[in-house]
């Protein structure tokens, strides 16, 4: 799944079926365990262990916002001109502005009042905040050189409702959910295990037992949905830069991806950290023998994609143009790329597996 080449942006690639989110590691942004529980809101109770670092929280309000992008300008442009496809669009900027907004945002709901006043706040309050909000970035995402100029009326009042939708959409839905994820902080790191009889080391230890998987905290639909999400993520950033330097550093240039992406990219990751799981985990295979295995699954994962989506006029890459590809589908052009990509995804299973849900009770 690599690259995203839409006819208006030039050839581009995808940027990592195997890459991870923010997860750097998680240091120096733990949640002190000894602090006590943050309510999910005044009307919601409070879940089990501290809330997600602030930082992991910003990560994922960006992400989030770069996929409400990709899926509302692809749904625009097919609308416009129906295109198998659904090339959709974003940027850098404004993944730090849906970041900030929506932290911000975060603070107001978690005042969220219980009983009738409730409902004022969700259909009146909150969404007149996130309207104001996403007015001020729109408004400073137009200072940047090479950006459109104003919008007319019927821009705005289409704008307008579609920001009172989601609106909507954050307070009920979003947040109500996203805020029921606490974080299991790093434990201490085991003792290094005693060779075996044979003079082999064991296989890690997980807490299910001696070579079991370890605790995957989120369910796999979420793990399924963060992933695609963050391919999104992915494929806005590499074709932003690709973009930008094709353009002659033009700063207004914008990323694009396709809603197909969504599904490439959750799929291959959510395989891509099974494997982790098994080898690591219960075969104890170091990362220097799990990751050819990586590669070779991404790039099969990438091909069979291509030829299905190419079959139907969706297929929105094609690296004909550079060297050592086949069929136009796949190229070890990005092999060093992959291969970054699939270390990055082991730490980001790392980082994901102290992270849970807590259902509403």
């Amino acid at each position: 799944m690599a690259g995203s080449d839409a006819d208006s942006a030039g050839s581009a690639r995808r940027s990592g079926g195997a890459r991870r989110p923010g997860s750097h590691g998680g240091v120096g942004s733990q949640a002190d365990p000894r602090c006590p529980e943050e309510a999910l809101s005044t009307a919601e109770a409070r879940g089990e262990g501290p809330a997600l670092p602030a930082w992991m929280r910003l990560y994922f309000y960006g992400m989030h916002g770069v996929a409400l992008d990709v899926l509302v300008t692809s749904a625009r442009g097919f609308a416009r001109s129906p295109d198998p496809r659904m090339l959709g669009f974003s940027s850098p900027y404004r993944c730090l502005l849906h970041s900030l907004a929506h932290l911000a945002l975060e603070r107001l709901y978690l005042q969220r009042p219980r009983g009738p006043s409730a409902l004022a706040f969700d259909f009146l309050l909150f969404p007149s905040a996130h309207v104001g909000l996403h007015t001020l970035a729109g408004g400073a995402l137009r200072l940047v050189p090479g950006r459109g100029g104003a919008p007319g009326p019927l821009d705005l009042a289409l704008d307008l409702a579609l920001h009172y939708g989601l609106a909507l959409y954050h307070c009920r839905v979003f947040l109500k959910r996203f805020l029921r994820l606490r974080y299991r902080g790093h434990r201490r790191p085991r003792a290094q295990p005693m060779p075996s009889d044979s003079g082999r080391r064991r296989p890690p230890r997980g807490p299910s037992g001696p070579g079991g998987a370890p605790n995957q905290g989120l369910p796999d639909l979420l793990r399924f949905l963060f992933f695609g999400m963050h391919g999104f993520l992915d494929e806005i950033f590499f074709t932003f830069f690709f973009n930008v330097l094709g353009t002659g550093g033009r700063a207004g240039a914008s990323g694009h991806t396709s809603l197909w992406s969504f599904f490439m990219y959750g799929s291959c990751s959510f395989v891509v950290e099974k494997l982790y799981f098994h080898l690591h985990h219960g075969r104890g295979w170091g990362a220097w023998r799990r990751v050819p295995l990586y590669v070779v699954f991404i790039y099969a994962w990438e091909l069979c994609w291509g030829l299905g989506l190419r079959a139907w006029g969706a297929c929105s890459w094609d690296y004909s143009h550079y060297p050592l590809n086949f069929l136009g589908l796949i190229t070890l052009m990005y092999l060093p790329g992959w291969i970054f990509l699939s270390l990055y995804q082991d730490l980001l299973s790392n980082v994901l597996g102290q992270v849970q849900y807590v259902p509403a009770k």
